[in-house]
């Protein structure tokens, strides 16, 4: 068995590896907060908002509507470095025009093809942290729940429902 002392101690050590990065929590919208896509003003829009925090640090990336942070995370120009994705959590948040509580989008249901639109006046794919809230606002709105990993590109891009990156 000492024999194997070398190699349990080079698996031990290797299961330590490098520290996991600690996962920055959602940081309230400072009023010069700049949209990415449209270097607009993220507070003056209503509707779902994003922030995505990136491993290489600074500032969240800004984005004026939901659906512009989802599309960040698919466009290969972006960066990849991404530690967290902040949505409005909309059955959270105080109200439409200034939403307050976040969620992450990972793990978020969205209603997408409901009458409401985003900040940026397109189609927005809006989340809720609980289904219940979803499902009240599809019977006030309309669309059809989803979750983050069956978001249809077409609707986030733009491709095909409605206008590419929220409009910008």
């Amino acid at each position: 068995m000492n024999r194997f002392a070398p190699l349990l101690v080079a698996v031990l050590l290797s299961a330590c590896g490098k520290p996991e990065v600690e996962v920055p929590p959602p940081v309230a919208i400072p009023p010069d907060a700049i949209g990415h896509f449209c270097n607009m003003a993220v507070a003056e829009h209503a509707g779902p908002k994003g922030e995505v925090m990136l491993k290489s640090g600074g500032q969240p990336v800004w984005f004026t509507s939901a659906r512009d942070a989802i599309a960040f995370t698919l466009l290969p120009e972006e960066p990849k470095d991404i530690l967290a994705v902040y949505v409005s959590d909309m059955g959270k948040s105080s109200s439409w025009d200034r939403p307050d509580a976040w969620v992450e989008a990972r793990t978020a249901l969205f209603v997408i093809g409901s009458n409401r639109v985003g900040g940026m006046g397109s189609p927005e794919a809006i989340p809720f942290s609980e289904r219940p809230a979803a499902e009240a606002f599809i019977a006030a709105h309309g669309g059809q729940v989803v979750d983050f990993a069956h978001l249809p590109h077409d609707y986030i891009l733009g491709s095909g429902i409605g206008g590419g990156h929220g409009g910008h």
